[in-house]
């Protein structure tokens, strides 16, 4: 059995593979498409965000059987198309939450004490002191966009600075939280009582383009909105706007609609915005996680038919 590995994972996921006696076929400086030499030869193949896999690559894949992301988003991953050509797709849920409930705290603080503009500051010789004043975190109200595992554990943190929080999640029951910690709220009553928004949920047609001109525009003027979800849930050309025309007060992004950030993006020209280059997951602590898991699911998988975190059903 042969598995494709096309992004970067840790080596002790490697091993399982090699424990395992399944032949890992090195892709992660390779040009990925359909035309890709070792694709029809694949039993199994591993991603991270780096990779694409689309209708045109999987329609090639003739003896692929399960794809494993080593991660939680699988909007790089044509669903619908490895549904249809029978190939199992699945995630690690659960191995980057902390990672990414944490690098969603790290944006909020730096936004809040002004921390990347300090530095840029000091390094061009300046002492602007008091140009960066910043805010406590104490009483703000956060409004958290998805709770699920990440957006939990953003709320458990920002209770430990006294942040009130405010959450919106059609999928989620307010009897399922404790009264004294999170208040449930509709979308645009929580866009428009917020301090700081910070968005958690997953990339779809319903929510790509969900914070657009016309969305950023219900947010407090001194608000700030961060994103370590996925790319294109907030429109980069309308956030940039409302950037340079003052109507917010900042903005955090980690995650881009095209990744690698473009260089004639208008992020790029955009003030009072910290960008980071999808950091969310990248800990020593996750990539190891969702690389073993991941290897150990495919592993299961390609020998024992066993099924764990699969998010379709082929036929």
């Amino acid at each position: 059995m042969k598995v494709i590995v096309s992004d970067p994972i840790s080596d002790e996921g490697l091993k399982i593979f090699r424990k395992n006696g399944i032949e890992i076929i090195d892709a992660v400086d390779s040009t990925i498409d359909e035309d890709y030499k070792h694709v029809s030869d694949a039993n199994g193949w591993v991603i991270r965000s780096g990779t694409t896999l689309d209708a045109k690559i999987i329609d090639k894949a003739n003896n692929l059987s399960v794809i494993g992301r080593a991660g939680v988003g699988i909007d790089n991953i044509d669903i619908s198309a490895a549904t249809r050509k029978g190939v199992v797709v699945m995630n690690t849920p659960d191995a980057n939450t902390i990672s990414a409930a944490e690098h969603t705290m790290a944006l909020i603080l730096s936004l809040s004490r002004n921390v990347s503009y300090g530095h840029q500051s000091l390094l061009n010789g300046n002492w602007d002191r008091h140009k960066f004043i910043g805010s406590e975190l104490r009483y703000k109200k956060l409004g958290i966009i998805g709770l699920g595992k990440i957006g939990r554990e953003v709320m458990q943190r920002a209770l430990g600075f006294n942040m009130d929080i405010l959450g919106f999640d059609p999928f989620i029951k307010e009897d399922m939280f404790r009264s004294d910690e999170i208040k449930l709220y509709g979308l645009e009553e929580l866009i428009g009582e917020s301090d700081f928004i910070t968005v958690h949920i997953p990339l779809s047609s319903d929510t790509k383009n969900l914070f657009d001109y016309n969305m950023l525009s219900k947010m407090k003027k001194e608000a700030r909105i961060i994103n370590v979800a996925r790319g294109g849930i907030i429109n980069e050309s309308d956030l940039a706007e409302i950037l340079i025309e003052g109507k917010i007060a900042g903005a955090a992004l980690d995650v881009f609609e095209q990744e690698p950030l473009s260089k004639s993006s208008p992020l790029l020209k955009a003030p009072n915005l910290i960008l980071t280059p999808h950091l969310g997951g990248s800990t020593k602590e996750a990539k190891a996680g969702v690389s073993t898991a991941i290897c150990n699911q495919i592993s299961n998988y390609l020998i024992n038919e066993e099924l764990e975190n699969a998010v379709n059903f082929p036929i």
